[in-house]
């Protein structure tokens, strides 16, 4: 199937490795363009080399950003214009906050992750939609503890539903303008920030084991399968989707 995103062009953060490059790695191999951006020059530096060997040459272009940064959704945006021309899209990744429980983690962190994880990630889709025309979108990175609760996760917890409902605000706010907003809902994806999660108990192995039995399909995602249905929410092909969070999980949340 085509999914029409030849020449399309993509802002996706937190796209120097992880789930973030993954989706930009999709986008290109189907021809889409894109800007990736991290918070490390040389990381951002490779992913766009990656890129552009999968895509072509100019198929990617870097820009240092950190999500938190108040001016980074602004200097995104332009530097998308200014290299390609268009925006047709932007998928708001950013890595997982602090591990640990609700009771023992200190409010700094708390404070720091909201910065990054929600209200920087919101300043990112308010300035998109003031970019994006007719047929645009806007996609947000989250996770399954939007639906329940993860383990020693405290701050996703508490942080990624109040996201997922601001994602499905801005849904109706955009619709009659046609850009659309969706979430992506990863559970175990097999990227670096998992397996130091399946680290922190001392055993990575047993805790992958267990992990895996709890899921339907029973292993983890790959990172490329996770990128395949990024690009694809992004994409024309799913032009009549909005307001959706989609679990990219192998069916390891229970709820309808």
């Amino acid at each position: 199937m085509d999914l029409g995103l030849k020449d399309k062009v993509y802002v996706v953060t937190g796209a120097s490795r992880g789930l973030g490059f993954a989706a930009a790695r999709e986008l290109a191999a189907d021809g889409a363009k894109v800007l990736v951006s991290g918070r490390n020059k040389e990381s951002v530096d490779a992913a766009v080399a990656e890129l552009d060997a999968v895509g072509g040459p100019g198929t990617a272009h870097g820009t240092v950003a950190d999500n938190a940064d108040p001016e980074a959704a602004g200097r995104l945006l332009a530097a998308a214009a200014e290299r390609f021309g268009r925006l047709d899209g932007v998928l708001i990744s950013v890595g997982g906050p602090q591990a640990g429980p609700v009771v023992a983690t200190a409010e700094e962190a708390w404070r720091d992750a909201f910065e990054s994880v929600f209200l920087g990630a919101l300043r990112i889709a308010r300035a998109a939609a003031e970019a994006l025309g007719e047929g645009g979108v806007i996609g947000f990175v989250l996770s399954g503890s939007v639906r329940q609760p993860i383990a020693g996760l405290g701050i996703s917890n508490g942080l990624r539903p109040g996201l997922a409902m601001a994602a499905k605000s801005l849904a109706d706010e955009l619709g009659p303008r046609g850009i659309r907003v969706v979430g992506l809902l990863p559970a175990r994806i097999d990227t670096d920030r998992v397996r130091e999660l399946d680290a922190l108990g001392g055993d990575a192995d047993a805790a992958r084991e267990r992990n895996s039995a709890l899921i339907p399909l029973g292993r983890y995602g790959t990172a490329e399968e996770f990128g395949k249905v990024a690009a694809f929410l992004l994409s024309p092909a799913a032009s009549y989707l909005t307001g959706v969070m989609v679990p990219v999980d192998g069916g390891a949340l229970r709820g309808l």
